[in-house]
C-alpha cells in the first residue's frame, strides 16, 4: 500500500513497478478507483509490460493524473491475453496520494510495490490484531501517513526515498529503523541509522533523501527495544530482520524519478506461533454446569489455557442441531440453524439474579442426576429447558421489554423470527421435516408473520425461543470478551452442511440441492466412503447474490469467534455427491466436474454402457457370499434377466430400498442370518458397477471409485480394463484441476471477505492438487495430522517438515486419541518407534506420559503457525487421569453415521486449575518450543544468539528423552 501526501499543481506522471514472476499468456495490470487507472473496471485498466532485471521479472507501467488533491485506491491483477482475471491481491486495497509540491513531467513519481500474498494479511486478522498483538494498538501515531520532506532548491541530484514497512507485531518501547550501506542509513549501525515513526494500522515510515551516487542502496530494517525502566535506550537490544539484504537501484540510462515510494511489504522476522487447546463444548466439566459444558465454563477453560501458555481455545461447532428430538442430535456438524445457538449450552443459573428457592432445588437436583460419565443429551437438553421455561414465566416480560433485549433483537429478527417460526411448526408437528407441515411446508414472509404474530395464542412459544437464544447470546458474549481480554483466541467451526430439515432449507430452499446428499469418497476414516446427509449446494443460485447466505453466516459467527475452521475445505473446490437414495458414500461423483461422455468412451471402444453401469451380479458370485442360502436371497431382492445373471427388484434396487425392506422382513422373522451382515452383503453387490449413470444426462457417466475394486471390472477385456484405468485417473486427478481452482477461487474469497476472523482449513482426504496452492495464494491456515500425512509414501508426518501456513495436530475429533490410536495396533506402534522416534528397542504397551511428552514435543517444536492439541492428548501426560479406557476418549467414530456424541471430561475444570504440576509441564514444553514469545522477544531473541529455539531442544535432548522411554520397565507399561 503506498500513503502520500496531498497534491497540488498540475497533472504528474507515476509509474508502477512490482516483481512478479506469471505463466505464460498471463500478465500483471494495475485497476483502480480513479479513470486513469479503469474506475475498478479492469478491462480499463493500466496494462504492466514486463522486463528482466537480474534474476526478478518486473513489471511497470506509467500513467499521468492530476496533480491537486489526487487520491486513489488500487490492487494489482493477474490477467490472460482478454484481461480475464486470474488471480488478485488479498488484504486491503492500496491507497496513493500524491505528495505536496510534484509538478511537471517526467515520471515524478514512481511506486514500487510488491504482491499482496494471502499470507500478508494474516497479522491483520482480529485473532491477532484484536487478541493476540492487541497490546500494540495501543502505540500512539506519531504521524499521519504521507510525505514530510520536499525536494527543494536542489540540483535534481537526489532522491527522496519514502520508506514504509509493515511490523504488526511491535510493543511499546520498541522502535524501527532503516540501516545500510548509506551514511544517512548509518553505513549499517543503527546509531546513525533512520528511525522510522508509526504511522498506525502497524505500519512505520520514515523519508529519506540520497544523492543519487549513494545508489545502489542496500538495507535491512531492525527494531530496537529499549530497557527505559532500567536503562538508557542506547543500552536496548537490536535485532535486525532475517533474511537477504533489501536492495534499491536505479536505471541511470533511463529518466530518474524524483520520489521513490517503498512498500516494503512485511519486516521479515521469525514468525509467531502459538498453541491452543482443542475440545468440543459439551464435553467440558465444570462444578456449576448441568451435564454438559456450557458457555460460561470457557471462562475457566481460557484461565487453564493462558496458565498453560495456550493463545487459542478451539470448539466443534456449537449452532442448534434439535432436529429429530432426540440423541441423534448431538452430531453438532447437521445444523438446525446456521445462525442459532444450541439451548443445551445454556446456564440456567444464570438466567436471572432472582430465582425462587424451588426452582433453585430443581437446578440441584437435576445437577445430581445429570452429573454422569458421559453427557446424556435428551436428558440434559429437557432439563435445561424445563427450568428455563419456569424462569422465563417468571421474568418474561421484564427481559423481553428491556432495552437489551430490543438491541439483540433488531440485530438478529432476519434468522431469530424464522428460527422461532420453525421451532413451533416443528413441536407442533411433531416432525422437523418441512414436507410434512402442510400450507407451512413453504415458506413466505407472510406466513411466517401469521405463526410468529403476537396476537397469536401461541405467542408465548415463540417468545420463548427469543428468550432463549438472547440468553445464549449473553453468555456466549460474555466468554468470547473474556477470552479476549486475557489474550486468548476463541476458534469456532464451521460446518460443511446443513441439515435437509432445518430452518435454512425451509426459508431458502433454492440455495439447495434437495434430491442429493454431501459425503466424502473412501479414505482414511472409511473404506467405503461417508454419506453427511445434507443437501448439497445450489452454488449458481447462491453466486446471484453474491454468496450472501454465507456472508451472513460468517458475520454472525464473528460475533464470537475471532478465528475459524473451515469444515472439509475440500467442499469449495468440489464436492462428492450422492443421490438421496444412497445410505453409504461409495457410490457418488464430484460436483462440480466434467464427466465422461458417451461419445468420449466410444471413441475409446467402450460400448456397453448397460453392462458397465448396472450391478453386474453373476450367478457364481450370489453363491460364494450367500453359500447355501443364495436362492433365498435371490427370491427375496433379485430377478434372473439372462441365464446366469441378476439384477435387484424395483421395491430394493437402491440402499435405502434395501435397508427398508430388510427391515420389514426382520419384522416379520424371515431373514436366515442377521440384517446387517445381510445389508452389508447386498450393498456389495449394488455396488459392483464400473461407470455411474449420471441421473440428469443418461450420455453422461462417472467412474466410480476404486473400480478396479469390482469384480465388474475384472471380468473385463484386457483393452476395456486399460481404458476405463486411464479414464479413471484422469477424472480423478488430471481433468478436473482447473475447473476445481476455478470454483475455489469464486467462492472461498467471498468466505474471507466476509469477517476479520483468521482462517483455516480442514484440507483431510483425497486432496486434489489444486488445494494446497490456492490456500496458500489466499492465506488459508491447513491441518497436519501425524497419523495422516498428505505426502505420499509416508504412514507417519514428520512435524518438523510442517509449512508455517499450518495447524498440527497428534489427532483431533474426527480420529482416535493419541492413547487409543497407540494402544489399537503393536505393530504400527512398533514402526512409528522406530521410525519417528529412532528406536529398535520394545516400545511400551500403553501410552506412557513419557511417549506423549515426546509426540506432544515434536508438535509444538514443529514450524507450525499453530500447534492445538485434543484436551485428551494433553490429559495424557500425568498418569492421574488416564483412568478411564482410553477407546471412550474418542469423540466421533466417522464410519458410524447414527454415533453418539457424548464424550465428557471426567474431571472438571476446576481441578484442572489446581494441578500445577500439570500445568508447568504444559507450559514448559509450549514456552521451551518458542511458542507464544512475547512480541519484543526473550532476551535471547533480541540479542539474535539462535535462529530458532526449538533446534536446541531437539538436539539437547531428543535422543535423552527416548532413552528414557527405552528404560521404561515392561511391567509397569503393561495395559491390565
Amino acid at each position: 500500500m503506498s500513503n502520500l501526501g496531498l497534491s497540488t499543481g498540475k497533472s504528474v506522471n507515476v509509474s508502477f513497478r512490482i516483481p512478479y514472476y506469471t505463466h505464460w499468456g498471463q500478465s500483471l495490470l494495475v485497476c483502480g478507483s480513479a479513470p486513469s487507472l479503469g474506475s475498478w473496471d479492469v478491462k480499463k485498466g493500466l496494462l504492466l509490460s514486463p522486463s528482466h532485471h537480474g534474476d526478478e521479472l518486473i513489471w511497470s507501467g506509467a500513467v499521468a493524473v492530476p496533480g491537486p488533491e489526487f487520491r486513489a485506491e488500487y490492487n494489482y491483477y493477474v490477467v490472460d491475453d482478454d484481461r480475464n482475471v486470474l488471480r488478485w491481491e488479498m488484504g486491503k486495497k492500496r491507497v496513493l496520494f500524491l505528495p505536496q509540491g510534484i509538478t511537471g513531467g517526467g515520471c515524478a513519481v514512481e511506486l514500487r510495490d510488491l504482491w499482496q500474498a494471502g499470507g500478508d494479511g494474516i497479522p491483520f486478522r482480529s485473532a491477532f490484531k484484536d487478541v493476540i498483538f492487541k497490546k500494540n494498538s495501543a502505540l500512539d501515531v506519531e504521524r499521519p501517513l504521507g510525505v514530510v520532506n520536499k525536494l527543494v532548491g536542489d540540483d535534481g541530484d537526489t532522491v527522496l526515498v519514502h520508506f514504509r514497512i509493515c511490523c504488526p507485531n511491535v510493543e511499546e518501547d520498541t522502535s524501527v529503523y532503516v540501516i545500510g550501506s548509506s551514511e544517512k542509513l548509518g553505513r549499517w549501525k543503527v546509531e546513525g541509522g533512520l528511525k522510522l515513526s508509526y504511522a498506525g494500522d502497524s505500519v512505520w515510515q520514515a523519508d529519506f533523501v540520497a544523492p543519487k551516487a549513494d545508489f545502489p542502496v542496500r538495507y535491512p530494517f531492525a527494531s530496537v527495544f529499549c530497557y527505559t525502566l532500567i536503562f538508557p535506550c542506547k543500552a536496548g537490544s537490536c535485532s535486525v530482520e532475517t533474511g537477504p539484504n533489501r536492495e534499491l537501484s536505479i536505471d541511470s540510462s533511463k529518466a530518474q524519478p524524483r520520489y521513490i515510494f517503498l512498500s516494503d511489504g512485511m519486516m521479515r522476522e521469525m514468525p509467531w506461533r502459538g498453541a491452543g487447546v482443542a475440545v468440543p463444548m459439551f464435553s467440558i466439566r465444570s462444578e456449576d454446569d448441568l451435564g454438559v459444558g456450557e458457555f460460561l465454563d470457557l471462562k475457566l477453560l481460557v484461565d487453564w489455557a493462558v496458565q498453560s501458555g495456550f493463545h487459542l481455545v478451539q470448539l466443534l461447532p456449537i449452532n442448534d442441531t434439535s432436529v429429530h428430538g432426540m440423541w441423534w442430535d448431538s452430531y453438532p456438524y447437521s445444523s438446525l440453524s446456521v445462525f442459532a445457538l444450541h439451548p443445551l449450552y445454556l446456564r440456567v443459573q444464570a438466567l436471572s439474579g432472582n430465582i425462587p428457592e424451588d426452582i433453585q432445588k430443581e437446578i440441584q437436583a437435576a445437577k445430581r442426576q445429570l452429573d454422569k460419565k458421559d453427557v446424556d443429551y435428551e436428558a440434559s437438553l429437557a432439563a435445561k429447558l424445563s427450568i428455563a421455561k419456569k424462569i422465563f414465566e417468571l421474568e418474561k416480560d421484564l427481559i423481553l421489554n428491556s432495552s437489551s433485549f430490543q438491541k439483540f433483537f433488531q440485530e438478529n429478527k432476519e434468522w431469530l423470527k424464522p428460527y422461532a417460526g420453525f421451532c413451533f411448526l416443528r413441536d407442533f408437528f411433531e416432525t422437523s421435516d418441512h414436507s410434512q407441515w402442510g400450507r407451512f411446508s413453504s415458506f413466505s414472509e407472510a406466513k411466517l408473520e401469521k405463526i410468529i404474530s403476537k396476537d397469536s395464542l401461541h405467542y408465548d412459544i415463540i417468545r420463548f425461543h427469543y428468550y432463549v437464544q438472547y440468553h445464549l447470546y449473553l453468555q456466549l458474549s460474555e466468554a468470547a470478551e473474556y477470552a479476549r481480554k486475557k489474550g486468548v483466541v476463541l476458534k469456532g467451526d464451521l460446518p460443511i452442511g446443513v441439515d435437509r430439515n432445518s430452518v435454512d432449507t425451509w426459508v431458502y430452499p433454492n440455495l439447495f440441492r434437495m434430491n442429493t446428499s454431501t459425503g466424502a469418497p473412501p479414505d482414511y476414516f472409511d473404506k467405503n466412503g461417508q454419506n453427511w446427509g445434507f443437501p448439497t449446494y445450489n452454488w449458481e443460485e447462491m453466486s446471484k447474490d453474491n454468496y450472501g447466505w454465507w456472508r451472513a453466516r460468517l458475520t454472525q459467527m464473528a460475533k464470537y469467534f475471532s478465528a475459524y475452521r473451515i469444515d472439509h475445505i475440500l467442499g469449495f473446490f468440489r464436492i462428492w455427491e450422492l443421490p438421496d437414495h444412497a445410505v453409504t458414500g461409495l457410490l457418488g461423483k464430484f460436483r462440480p466436474s466434467i464427466p465422461l461422455s458417451q461419445e468420449e468412451l466410444e471413441r475409446e471402444g467402450v460400448w456397453d454402457f448397460d453392462r458397465l453401469s448396472r450391478p453386474y451380479i453373476k450367478l457364481e458370485c450370489l453363491q460364494e457370499k450367500f453359500g447355501a442360502k443364495w436362492a433365498l436371497v435371490a427370491s427375496n431382492f433379485l430377478n434372473e434377466y439372462q441365464k446366469g445373471f441378476y439384477e435387484f427388484q424395483e421395491d430394493c434396487n437402491t440402499e435405502k430400498k434395501i435397508a427398508s425392506k430388510l427391515k420389514n422382513l426382520a419384522e416379520q422373522s424371515v431373514l436366515l442370518e442377521s440384517e446387517e451382515k445381510l445389508r452389508r452383503d447386498l450393498f456389495d453387490l449394488l455396488k459392483n458397477i464400473v461407470l455411474i449413470r449420471d441421473p440428469e444426462d443418461a450420455r453422461k457417466f462417472y467412474p466410480r471409485f476404486n473400480l478396479e475394486d469390482t469384480s465388474s471390472f475384472q471380468d473385463l477385456d484386457d483393452h476395456s480394463k486399460n481404458v476405463l484405468k486411464r479414464l479413471y485417473y484422469d477424472y480423478y486427478f488430471n481433468r478436473q484441476e482447473n475447473l476445481w481452482r476455478q470454483n475455489a477461487m469464486k467462492t472461498l474469497p467471498v468466505l474471507l471477505n466476509s469477517s476479520d476472523m483468521l482462517a483455516c482449513g480442514e484440507d483431510l482426504g483425497l486432496i486434489p492438487a489444486c488445494v494446497h496452492p490456492v490456500m496458500q495464494e489466499l492465506g488459508l491456515i491447513g491441518l497436519r495430522i501425524q497419523r495422516m500425512p498428505s505426502e505420499a509414501g509416508l504412514e507417519f508426518g514428520i512435524p518438523s517438515q510442517y509449512s508455517y501456513m499450518t495447524v498440527c495436530a497428534p489427532s483431533c475429533h474426527d480420529c482416535s486419541t493419541m492413547r487409543a490410536w497407540w494402544e489399537e495396533d503393536e505393530e504400527r506402534r512398533c514402526r512409528f518407534f522406530k521410525t519417528v522416534l529412532g528406536s529398535d528397542a520394545l516400545p511400551p504397551s500403553r501410552c506412557v506420559p513419557d511417549v506423549a511428552y515426546y509426540i506432544i514435543r515434536q508438535h509444538v517444536e514443529a514450524p507450525s503457525m499453530w500447534a492445538i492439541f485434543p484436551l485428551q492428548d494433553l490429559l495424557a501426560l500425568k498418569d492421574k487421569y488416564m483412568t478411564r479406557p482410553a477407546p471412550e476418549e474418542t469423540i466421533n467414530d466417522p464410519t458410524n453415521p447414527k454415533h453418539y456424541w457424548r464424550y465428557r471430561v471426567h474431571v472438571t475444570l476446576e481441578s484442572l486449575l489446581g494441578d500445577k504440576e500439570l500445568i508447568a509441564s504444559i507450559n514448559g514444553l509450549v514456552r521451551g518450543s518458542g511458542r507464544s514469545i512475547p512480541s519484543g522477544g526473550t532476551e535471547e531473541h533480541r540479542n539474535g544468539e539462535t535462529k530458532r529455539i526449538q533446534g536446541k531442544h531437539q538436539a539437547a535432548s531428543g535422543q535423552e528423552k527416548i532413552s528414557q522411554l527405552n528404560a521404561v520397565p515392561r511391567k509397569e507399561t503393561v495395559v491390565s
